[in-house]
């Protein structure tokens, strides 16, 4: 991040700088990467642009070239033991987590490539021998705050995180990058909402025809009603406070299981008795897709004319389609992993699409599963037909003042069905006392944008 500029004459304030940022400002914890005795030249910063990739920013204040170089240094006597890490690439909102990240995301091999004072310029720079060489298992990226403080055109900033990406993609194809929306922070900081809101929706664009990057909304997970950083997790409207990454963290793990850094192991949950599953955790068995309706072709027409840029997709399902044995279905969209129904984040930013059970229920029942949104999340369970809103309730959805609700976390919902209307809860707090639905129909879920995974998805019929 950037510091008054008196701030940068003063070489005296670095050490006391730099233990406030780690051991205050941000996180409390483990002391950042040991800085080598003699820093290596080869990690300056360029005396001039000329040359350079990219566009806009790039910091040479003499705390900013000491941090790069220090750091940069650093890194280069950790080559070998960060191998295939998960790293984490970025400004000072990076540096901050520190060595303490390992304990955010457990069992998982990560390393910390944040920079204090960073731009997207600078993170494409020292892409090679700071990320590259590592080659790395996948990347965790979040950067550009720096650019809007110094100036940089959303455009600009956005232009240098596809270069980015697609350094990323050259050396690996396969490789996962969870790209992170700018987190919010205040006009006062030279951070604008407006101008935040602006680069992140360039962003998402980017990201569009990129299949191997999850874009995930951090900014809708900490900005406040008028799109600024509140003070509790963002102490000085710039950085979170331990309250902030322990969020964070919990906004990025469920990405990191879809990808298969965490949560390997199958869920080893039988129903209780009465109950039989819907999902056996393992393929698609008893799910498909089911012709789209007139009505939401219709639908979706609409919302085109109406808004050509921000209407989502929504794929036209013509005849009814089996995924009886497979793991996934072939758009990559459903996917069975480790006891998960995961519907995956779509590339398209928005894209609609349900997935339904085979079978109907015409008899009364209780339906029980558990679900675990990204921040933001659209998605809905399907109840004979009508939409029970499924989603990240605290920021999206018409639930937004549930008590028991658990971000990021693993809630339940259960919906009890009598005659021809449907009780549900979520954690045992009230969404709907009776609603309407039809006298039989199959049980669907849905993706919109997000990640949504569902699990222990079980029924009792009643007689």
């Amino acid at each position: 991040m950037h510091y008054p500029a008196a701030w940068s004459h003063r070489s005296w304030l670095l050490p006391a700088l730099l233990a406030a940022l780690f051991l205050g400002g941000c996180v409390t914890g483990p002391k950042p990467p040991t800085v080598a005795a003699t820093p290596d030249p080869r990690f300056e910063i360029p005396a001039t642009n000329d040359g350079l990739p990219g566009a806009g920013p790039l910091r040479r204040a003499d705390w900013f070239r000491q941090v790069w170089r220090e750091r940069r240094s650093a890194w280069a006597g950790q080559i070998q033991q960060d191998q295939q890490a998960v790293v984490f690439l970025g400004d000072s909102i990076t540096q901050g987590w520190g060595e303490g990240l390992v304990g955010y995301f457990p069992g998982v091999k990560v390393a910390n490539r944040g920079i204090s004072g960073d731009t997207t310029r600078g993170v494409l720079i020292r892409l090679a021998a700071d990320v590259s060489v590592l080659h790395p298992a996948g990347v965790v990226l979040l950067i550009g705050t720096n650019d809007l403080e110094e100036g940089a055109a959303p455009e600009v900033i956005a232009a240098n995180i596809s270069l980015i990406i697609a350094a990323l993609r050259q050396q690996n194809p396969a490789m996962p990058v969870v790209l992170c929306a700018i987190l919010p922070s205040s006009a006062t900081k030279q951070r604008p909402a407006a101008e935040i809101q602006r680069t992140n929706r360039l962003l998402q664009a980017v990201v569009q025809d990129q299949p191997q990057v999850t874009y995930l909304d951090t900014w809708t997970l900490f900005a406040d009603a008028q799109g600024d950083a509140t003070l509790p997790e963002f102490p000085d409207l710039l950085h979170p406070n331990a309250a902030g990454y322990a969020k964070w963290a919990g906004a990025i793990r469920p990405v990191l299981a879809t990808l298969g850094f965490l949560d390997t192991v199958s869920d080893n949950f039988r129903p209780e008795p009465g109950f039989v599953s819907l999902f056996n955790g393992r393929d698609l068995t008893g799910w498909g897709y089911r012709p789209t309706t007139a009505q939401d072709i219709a639908g979706a027409a609409a919302w085109r004319k109406a808004d050509p840029e921000g209407a989502a997709a929504w794929p036209v399902v013509p005849t009814p389609v089996s995924f009886d044995g497979r793991p996934a279905t072939p758009d990559g969209r459903f996917v069975a992993q480790h006891g998960r129904l995961v519907v995956t984040t779509p590339h398209e930013g928005r894209k609609i699409q349900q997935l339904w059970t085979t079978r109907t229920f015409p008899q009364d029942f209780i339906l029980k599963m558990e679900f675990r949104a990204t921040p933001n999340t659209d998605s809905g369970i399907y109840v004979r037909g009508p939409q029970l809103q499924c989603r990240d309730y605290l920021l999206a959805g018409p639930y937004k003042e549930l008590k028991l609700y658990r971000p990021g976390e693993w809630n339940e919902i259960v919906i009890t069905v009598k005659g021809g209307t449907a009780h549900c809860t979520c954690n045992g707090e009230l969404l709907e006392d009776a609603m309407p639905i039809p006298a039989d129909g199959p049980i669907g879920v849905e993706g919109d944008r997000g990640q949504m995974e569902y699990r222990r998805i079980r029924i009792q019929l009643l007689p």
